[in-house]
């Protein structure tokens, strides 16, 4: 289930995971590096945002959706 942008979880983000569908199997490993990085790096934009507790604080995961692709130019 996707949560919100929660800018205190965010000043807490040590981590950062990227999730790609299956169908986005077929791209270019730097394409999907440019695009990760696109993606966390204006993380209240993306469609699909977790973050997950650990124990020194959040890792922010990020599924990549078509919406995503679409916003990106993917």
């Amino acid at each position: 289930m996707a949560d919100k942008f929660d800018a205190y979880r965010e000043a807490l983000v040590v981590e950062t995971n990227t999730i790609w569908p299956g169908e986005y199997d077929a791209l270019d490993t730097q394409v999907k590096l440019r695009i990760a990085t696109a993606l966390h790096s204006e993380p209240d934009q993306v469609s699909h945002l977790e973050y997950v507790r650990m124990h020194t604080g959040f890792c922010r995961q990020i599924t990549v959706t078509p919406e995503d692709m679409a916003r990106l130019g993917g």
